[in-house]
């Protein structure tokens, strides 16, 4: 395990204390380059706050640009934490600012002397201004008379609504840019049949973007994912951005996707909640009925939600489905677990659970008394249940232990079931195939070369992470799977970890995990992103991943929660011709 100490960081420092800043060279040009401010205490504490660009050389002012609200979409403002803000520099070789750069009140003008490679010297002034988003985007469209969801193209501005229904006077629920505004409301009837043009200012109050909402058939590129399409939604923590569970509590958290929400479950028998899936926001509680979510959770390929128990050896076990947050899951499949070790920790689906589709159950092995390589694999086709089996991979050597953190999934590469299955777990740390006869057809090795460069091809998955989280989902003529690194010690590195790849061939392709031809894009380093470096001494190393295409099969959603690490966030792609 690999411990890491921001020794020279303190010497650096140290140094300034006595001594002006110099820094080494991190620009291609003379001067200064950029600034940036960091938050010094409070909950962001080390995060960035503020960076100014600068392309001027010459420049004499430098006002740093701070948001108005931190984070973007809260109403928490910046306002108290101006006066104590640290500043650093990126500078050419040979330049330096006098005195050194330490925490600064970005209040008022801070005095002074630059001098650049040269040795000429000017005085220049540093101070900050909090300024409101120019964001003016619309993030989700739908319509709620008659209930539908529009694709929102944000390159061409324009929202479709794919129907052939009359829209004369429909109403619509929309969500824009955090803080900003939409006119004319939304809410109330407008006729969409020959398009209709919305106007989203911006929280600046100038800043302005027309969206035509239309109905509308995009055309699609002819396979899979557009792979610059790819976008950030959010990245949160769960604690404190969604009211979930702290790192220190139990749980098995899990989660699907229904329609525009993102359901959460923790696994520890209280109801699933549901966030907006592009923004996170908080709707409520699910319907829950008679289901009893102790399992896990999944969702299909359009917009049904699984929701399992957690039965010990001789109990029943039970999987139920939803297509609603608001309507009771019902019965799917009901059997008595006659296995000695507990099923429905870990819960995975491919397909369409009304017409074809492979659900995998894994059994996790028995802290300190077994580990396991069995897991059940129900097949569906019309809507039933056509089969329902025991499998094991433990004749092959493959074995994962107890759950959370030591266990995993095995999701189907088809929903055929026709296609073999997927796994990686902690003790070996290897991304395998298996053949649809549970041979072993291809493993990615998971470790790297023992070194901490990430962008060279340093250790990936070592001991201090579990390569456990995988989904799999079809899209647009071809079959994906993405794989999630949880951290199991949030405090060392190398953090998160995220990985999709191409598996219409059913095999994986290449030797490693990060370098795989058959990636579509990674993570590797989620180090940067806000989570938890606290201490290890909690009780929850578990997390999930999930692959989420939409119902109308444009758009493809990735989520990832690392419930030790406190993070949950996602990323959409989609298949739109451009």
């Amino acid at each position: 395990m690999r411990k890491i100490f921001f020794l020279l960081f303190a010497a650096a420092l140290l140094a300034a204390c006595h001594q002006p800043e110099y820094v080494a060279p991190t620009a291609d040009r003379q001067g200064i380059t950029s600034l940036t401010a960091y938050f010094t205490f409070g909950p962001y504490e080390g995060q960035e706050m503020g960076r100014l660009e600068i392309d001027d050389p010459n420049v004499d002012r430098y006002e740093i640009p701070i948001p108005w609200y931190f984070p973007e979409a809260s109403d928490d403002i910046t306002t108290p934490y101006m006066t104590k803000v640290r500043v650093r520099a990126s500078l050419q070789a040979n330049c330096k600012i006098e005195p050194a750069l330490t925490v600064l009140d970005l209040t008022e003008e801070n005095h002074f002397t630059y001098t650049d490679a040269t040795g000429e010297r000017r005085s220049i002034i540093i101070t900050g201004k909090r300024v409101k988003s120019n964001k003016c985007e619309i993030i989700t469209f739908a319509l709620t008379q008659p209930v539908m969801s529009g694709m929102v193209d944000k390159v061409s501005r324009k929202v479709s609504l794919i129907t052939p229904k009359d829209l004369s006077a429909a109403t619509a629920s929309v969500t824009v840019s955090a803080h900003a505004s939409i006119s004319p409301d939304p809410t109330q009837p407008h006729n969409y049949n020959d398009g209709f043009t919305f106007t989203v200012t911006a929280d600046d109050g100038e800043t302005k973007a027309e969206y035509l909402v239309v109905k509308d058939i995009p055309e699609k590129i002819d396979y899979g994912v557009n792979a610059t399409s790819l976008e950030t939604l959010f990245n949160m923590s769960p604690e404190t951005g969604m009211g979930l569970p702290g790192y220190q509590a139990v749980a098995n958290v899990s989660m699907g996707v229904l329609d525009s929400d993102l359901i959460v479950n923790v696994g520890d028998g209280s109801t699933p909640r549901y966030y907006n899936k592009v923004v996170g926001t908080y709707g409520g509680e699910i319907k829950i009925g008679s289901a009893v979510p102790t399992g896990a959770i999944a969702s299909d390929e359009q917009d049904h939600l699984l929701i399992c128990n957690l039965a010990e050896a001789g109990e029943t076990f039970t999987i139920w489905k939803t297509a609603s947050v608001k309507e009771a899951p019902v019965e799917l499949i009901s059997f008595v677990n006659e296995e000695d070790i507990q099923l429905g920790l870990e819960m995975k689906v491919i397909g369409n659970v009304e017409d074809e589709a492979s659900i995998s159950v894994t059994y996790p092995g028995l802290e300190g008394v077994t580990q396991s390589g069995r897991f059940r694999s129900i097949h569906i086709v019309g809507g039933q249940v056509v089969s329902n089996e025991l499998m094991s991979v433990e004749g092959q050597g493959f074995f994962w232990g107890s759950g959370p953190s030591g266990s995993t999934c095995v999701p189907a590469a088809s929903a055929q079931n026709d296609a073999g299955w997927y796994s990686c777990a902690y003790s070996d740390n290897l991304l395998t195939w298996f053949r649809p006869d549970l041979t072993i057809g291809k493993q990615l090795n998971g470790y790297g070369d023992g070194t901490d460069d990430v962008e060279g091809g340093g250790t990936y998955v070592d001991s201090n992470t579990s390569p456990n989280n995988l989904d799999t989902k079809g899209f647009n003529n071809a079959r994906y799977l993405v794989l999630f690194v949880s951290n199991h010690f949030p405090k060392w590195w190398p953090g998160p970890q995220l990985y999709m790849y191409d598996i219409t061939s059913g095999s994986l392709q290449g030797e490693n995990i990060w370098n795989s031809p058959g990636l579509v894009f990674s993570k590797p380093y989620m180090y940067n992103l806000q989570y938890n470096t606290g201490g290890h001494d909690g009780n929850g190393a578990c997390g999930d991943v999930i692959l989420a295409p939409s119902a109308d099969g444009y758009m493809l959603y990735v989520y990832y929660y690392d419930h030790y690490s406190q993070m949950i966030g996602g990323y959409s792609l989609d298949c739109i011709k451009r």
